[in-house]
């Protein structure tokens, strides 16, 4: 109920009971001292509770406009085609509600090598052909300490946003995990200053079997980080799959991620399954609940990149047989996403 609505109950309220409203102005002898003072002592009465209406229409009104003001900010993997062709790619980008394009080499995608092949300038012109900007490059195999030619590469395109994974001793916790976490960030040093020439920002993935896997190795990487081009990209597939522990998670972490899959673990994706079950890593199919992770994002005011994800088996192949059925299925995820936001 907005304000004015509730401003002419509170009035009704008044009108309803003739001990405290004042008589109607068509009388001779117009309003008397009774009358004037019954009148501002029912305004004095009415006073606080309009105070009271006009807050919480204030807040409500707040609260609307904070929720139409986030939303998602979508990139397509280029990897969730397997290895099809970027003149076929490109021009689902837009279909899925993105500006950008993450490219992935090989083995999960070939994109990247497919643009050496091409060329720096046919790949220019196939991104402006259809409008699509290289948002993002996911570089697993070059890893944390050999992307600085990637990173230039990045530069030439305006591309801000590298994913790769951490490198350093595994199933470590405690005081051993806090210092192995310093030893890398203090390794990476070097690469952020690329990083920083560059105007590039690499973000860590919590992978399964590394360094950075766990939620107190990537808390203990978010109080570390020395720098904005070093960031943290989320994914639930490799935690444990409790919503509400993944939220408190990302409260924790707050602007330190700069990338969020839209991932969950279903039945793995290391053994080869039936389709419908391979697809339980997608959002609105497995048992994990977005919403509580979606409000934490929304309460840390997340700006960086959100991909709808998953990985096919074998890896290589589109996570469904054509191009068309992959957009819907991304599309079906974006839509479970954004009715939860």
């Amino acid at each position: 109920m907005r304000l004015t609505e509730l401003t002419r109950a509170g009035e009704n309220i008044l009108m309803a009971n003739p001990t405290q409203a004042s008589p109607p102005l068509s009388r001779r002898e117009g309003i008397s001292r009774r009358d004037c003072g019954i009148a501002m002592g029912a305004t004095a009465l009415l006073a606080p509770f309009l105070s009271m209406v006009s807050d919480s229409a204030a807040r409500a009104e707040s609260e609307s406009s904070e929720s139409a003001a986030f939303s998602l900010r979508y990139l397509l993997s280029s990897a969730m085609y397997g290895y099809t062709s970027l003149s076929e790619i490109m021009p689902e980008v837009q279909k899925i509600g993105a500006s950008g394009i993450d490219i992935w080499p090989k083995v999960h995608g070939n994109q990247r090598e497919q643009v050496d092949e091409m060329g720096e300038q046919a790949f220019r012109e196939l991104l402006d052909s259809h409008d699509v900007s290289l948002h993002c490059i996911t570089q697993y195999s070059l890893g944390p300490f050999r992307l600085q030619n990637e990173m230039r590469f990045a530069q030439r395109f305006g591309c801000h946003t590298m994913v790769t994974g951490a490198s350093g001793p595994k199933g470590l916790a405690g005081s051993e995990l806090k210092s192995a976490v310093a030893k890398f960030v203090e390794a990476m040093k070097p690469h952020l200053a690329v990083a920083e020439e560059t105007e590039v920002t690499i973000a860590i993935e919590n992978h399964s079997n590394s360094l950075i896997e766990s939620p107190d190795s990537l808390k203990w990487l978010a109080e570390m980080l020395p720098s904005k081009h070093l960031s943290i990209a989320f994914a639930p597939y490799h935690l444990e799959q409790d919503s509400e522990q993944m939220a408190t998670l990302i409260r924790e972490l707050g602007n330190s991620i700069s990338m969020f899959y839209a991932w969950q673990h279903g039945k793995g994706c290391h053994v080869k399954l039936p389709k419908e079950e391979e697809l339980l890593q997608m959002p609105g199919r497995g048992e994990l609940e977005f919403a509580p992770i979606l409000a934490a994002l929304k309460a840390i005011k997340y700006q960086g990149w959100t991909e709808v994800f998953m990985h096919p088996v074998p890896r290589g192949v589109p996570i469904l047989e054509s191009t068309a059925e992959v957009t819907n299925e991304i599309n079906r995820g974006r839509g479970y996403l954004d009715e939860r936001v």
